[in-house]
This record gives C-alpha cells, structure tokens and sequence, in this order.
C-alpha cells in the first residue's frame, strides 16, 4: 500500500524492475509454447484434436479457478512470497514436462496455469503499489516481455526439439531455465512481505452490473477477442501447415504472431486516454483481424503479413477492452465488478475455444470452418467493441 521507498537505491530499484520483467516473461510462454510442438504431442500420445485443444483449455480453466485464491494468498503471505510461489509452480509444471506421461502432461498444465493465474492477478497490483506514477509504462514494459519471450520461444521450439533429437519433452521442458532465472532475480525481494493494494482486497458486490448492456459490449468485445486469440495459439502452427508451410516456418509465424501481439502495448496504452471516443478504432482492429483470418485461408503464401497482422489487432483489442474497463466506470469498485464479469466471460469463452476448433477440424478435416470461425469472432468483436466504445458510462447505481 506504501509506494518505492525514498531510500531504495538505484540498484535495488534495478533488481525490482527486472524481477517484474521476469516475472512476465513467464505468464505466457509455457503455455503458448505447446502450439508449435502439438502436432508431435499428438503423435506421442495418439491425441485427439479436441484433447489436444484441452493442453491449452487447461491452463485458461486454471484461470479462472486460481484467479480469485491468489487475492487470498497474497494477503496471507505479501505479494513478494505470493509471486515466488507462482514461479515455483509453473517451475514445477514445466519439469513434469520431461516425464513420459499423458496424465502428468495434464496435471503439470493445470498447475503451470495456477502459477500463471496468481502472477497475472497480483504483479499489477505490485506495479500499482511500487510504481504509482509509471503504471502505463511499467504495464506495457511488462506485456512486451511477455510478447517477447513468448514469442522467440515459439519461434526455436521446433530447430530446439530437432537439435540432437531432443524431443519436444526437452524442448518445452527448457523454459524452466527462464523459470529458474526469475526465481534467483526475484529472491532479494523474499526479506519484504507487503501487502497487495487496497483496490484488489476490498470485497466488490457485483451489483447490477450483469443488468446492464454496456457490461455486455465491453465483456463480450473482450470475450470474443480471447476466443480468437487462443484458437490461434492453439492452432495457428497446424492451420499453416495444412496451408503448405514447414514445420519450423510454422513455429516462427506463431512466434512472429505473438511478438506482435505485444507491440499496440507500446503504443496505444498512452494515446488511450487521450481519445474520447474509440468506436472506429474499435471497429477497425476487428474488420482487418477478420480480413487476415480469411487471408491465412485463402491466400496462405502471405502468412507471414496475415499472422503480423492478427497479432497486433488481437493485442491492440485486449488493450482497448481492458481500457474501456476504466473509462465506462465512475469508481475502482465498479471497474473491479466490470473486470471480474469481464474475467469470468472471457476465460470461459477462451476456454472453449481450443477445444471446440479442435472438434471442427476433426468434423470437417479441414481447418476452413474454423478460419471462418476466427473471422466470425473477429467480426462481432468489433460490433461490440464499437458499442463498448462510445463516450458513455455505466449508471452510478451498477
């Protein structure tokens, strides 16, 4: 609750700031890193599609289970133990990876995705408390390490399991050395056990929120742009492979995809608040993601520009969601109802959506419908992200 000490040194300061950074280098990429190595895993365990789209379903389920315990968590422990403990998990997790096992390959997801659940909720809260006057910046430092280590990550998965014949249980077990990494960085901060920011522990009554539509428009703008992304995370190395792209081709699209995801961060976190109305934007974001989603179908020879650009508009949504979150809402009680609608809807919509574009393409054996599925998303992602965008806000009585 108390913001940096005056007497932390530039060094200590240095050490915080790159233990958050680490921190997010590891809230994406254990997950994301399953897409271009899924078709192997299939092969290993003689999957299913949709229980392959389960792999990434996890982690997202996991979500939305852990989200609300590591509140809890955090007022036990501090938020410097409670974010230690996160990367222990996803530690954990990654190392199973090596065992032989389908069961443990599960269960080691599951625990990845807890570990990626307390992390999300609680390092904005750290940033809040630390950095009261740097929250843009240090937010899209933070989503651009994300992006960054996500997507390299992806793009070696493949050379990195051929290398030697590691073998795809290596190559995902590999981002432990990150894991790791960020656990000594972070192990200085262990001597302080501070409390998370008064915004994420005060109780919130959901209220009438439900009840009203501009909610809707801003959960189902941010539902539906999860919805997309994660089928391409789970499925956009298999759709540009059918498409006639290598194996390695493939990872380094999805890598590329996900560095992109992470750029609108640097650029549209500070002009948001400066637009009053962001209807247009809104708009325009899903109609080109729509257009590129048909684009990997139809003109697949130009992924590289498709997946660039599906990646920068799933990104630029997200960040213009999240926004609309503060700007409908006239307190930080009614922005935290509005979220956890917004969490709630979100995760479960990008829940289903792996496993679902997993059933289509075993239905149809063909990854068309879904590519017609994403640029359906895409499309009512904008009709309510338009909706969600115009300069009004919530009652005061929500």
């Amino acid at each position: 609750m108390h913001p940096v000490s005056p007497s932390r040194s530039i060094l200590s300061s240095a050490i915080l700031i790159l233990g958050i950074l680490f921190i997010a280098a590891n809230l994406r990429g254990p997950i994301t890193g399953i897409g271009p190595v899924l078709d192997q895993i299939i092969d290993s365990f003689a999957l299913s599609a949709p229980q392959a789209g389960m792999l990434t379903t996890l982690p997202l389920l996991a979500f939305a289970i852990a989200s609300p315990m590591a509140t809890s968590l955090a007022k036990k422990q501090g938020l410097e133990i409670s974010l230690f403990v996160a990367l222990v998990l996803i530690g954990l997790g990654l190392s199973s990876r090596l065992i032989d096992s389908v069961v443990v390959l599960y269960i080691g997801t599951a625990v990845i995705g807890v570990g990626i659940a307390i992390g999300n909720v609680l390092l904005p809260s750290l940033i809040k408390r630390d950095f009261p006057h740097k929250v843009a910046l240090m937010t899209s430092a933070y989503v651009l390490a994300m992006g960054i280590f996500a997507g390299s990550y992806s793009a070696l998965l493949i050379p990195l399991a051929a290398y030697k014949e590691l073998g795809w249980q290596i190559a995902l077990a590999s981002y432990g050395l990150v894991t790791l990494i960020s656990l000594l960085i972070w192990l200085p901060q262990l001597r302080l056990h501070t409390k998370p920011t008064r915004d994420l522990t005060q109780p919130h009554t959901q209220g009438k929120i439900w009840h009203h539509a501009l909610a809707w428009h801003i959960t189902l703008c941010l539902g539906l742009n999860s919805f997309f992304t994660y089928v391409m995370i789970a499925w956009l190395p298999n759709i540009l492979m059918e498409g006639g792209h290598s194996a390695q081709q493939a990872g380094m699209l999805h890598g590329a995809f996900q560095l992109a995801s992470a750029v609108p961060g640097i650029v549209l976190i500070p002009l948001l608040a400066k637009l009053k109305d962001q209807r247009l934007l809104a708009l325009a974001l899903a109609l080109i993601g729509c257009f590129c989603s048909l684009g990997l179908l139809y003109l697949p020879n130009y992924a590289f520009i498709w997946s660039i650009t599906l990646g920068f508009c799933a990104g630029a949504i997200f960040i213009l969601g999240l926004s609309y979150i503060s700007l409908r809402t006239h307190h930080s009680g009614q922005a935290a109802s509005l979220s956890g609608m917004a969490q709630c809807v979100g995760y479960l919509l990008a829940a289903i959506g792996p496993m679902f574009a997993g059933s289509l393409h075993t239905h149809f054996e063909s990854w068309a419908p879904v590519l017609w599925l994403c640029a359906l998303a895409s499309l009512l992602c904008g009709v309510f992200g338009y909706l969600g965008g115009r300069n009004i806000t919530l009652s005061t009585n929500a």
